[in-house]
């Protein structure tokens, strides 16, 4: 099934790719590679769940900022291709999670995104993966996800 096909089946509707905060572009294509910029878990009524997980934030409540990270990935991708049938692989996703110094389920807290990818892409949208703890996420936001992706010629 096509991962548009699989959106549809799902009934997720792809938010509006969030424009950048600063100095950078959302997604780049160099060669057959698509390159998203990180993008935080905002949604049209402002950011999921700020503050540092396993303090502020619960990991389930991470997991479900991440995935809409992920919806936001998903959204540039589309903006950029104008399909996300022209997705061959996912690649990579780096997940950053701003964690409490005793929390250690980073990888947890990234399954969020990375599930939405095998939901859509299935075999597809396994991928190599970064979940990395840190201090701060820009706006105070509990995680931030980028992404990879090959694309068709």
């Amino acid at each position: 099934m096509s991962a548009e096909a699989q959106l549809q089946r799902l009934g997720i509707d792809l938010p509006k790719p969030p424009a950048p905060l600063a100095s950078y572009v959302p997604a780049i294509i160099v060669g057959n590679m698509l390159y998203i910029s990180g993008q935080l878990p905002m949604t049209d009524s402002g950011l999921l769940h700020s503050g540092l997980v396993g303090h502020d934030v619960t990991p389930e409540d991470a997991k479900f900022a991440a995935r809409q990270c992920g919806l936001n990935l998903l959204a540039q991708v589309k903006a950029k291709l104008g399909s996300l049938d022209k997705v061959v692989q996912v690649v990579r996703l780096g997940a950053f999670v701003a964690s409490a110094d005793s929390f250690t389920d980073q990888p947890f807290v990234a399954n969020g995104a990375s599930d939405l990818m095998v939901e859509i892409f299935g075999d597809s949208g396994r991928h190599v993966r970064a979940a990395v703890g840190v201090n701060s996420l820009p706006r105070g936001v509990s995680v931030e996800v980028e992404a990879s992706f090959v694309i068709a010629a």
